[in-house]
């Protein structure tokens, strides 16, 4: 249990790094679960909803810094999004 914490802390760091990024577009981004299978599952926020660069951010930022923080996790995928 300790060490899936750890690996929940590791996550949200990377998503306070990319955040500031996110908000000066007026979005954001949540975390909503990690999975058993190791799959980071996020919600996108306000103008990041509706963004149609959604998908690119996904890929080259929030999953690049997850993954380059906790590179035990597999992927990143919105659970919701254009």
């Amino acid at each position: 249990m300790r060490d899936r914490q750890i690996l929940l802390n590791r996550i949200e760091d990377a998503l306070n790094s990319i955040r500031p990024h996110l908000l000066v577009d007026g979005g954001d981004v949540e975390f909503v679960e990690l999975t058993d299978d190791m799959h980071v599952k996020i919600k996108w926020l306000g103008m990041c909803e509706s963004c149609n660069m959604s998908s690119m951010t996904l890929r080259a930022g929030i999953q690049e810094a997850i993954c380059g923080n906790v590179p035990e996790v597999v992927g990143v995928e919105a659970v919701n999004g254009i």
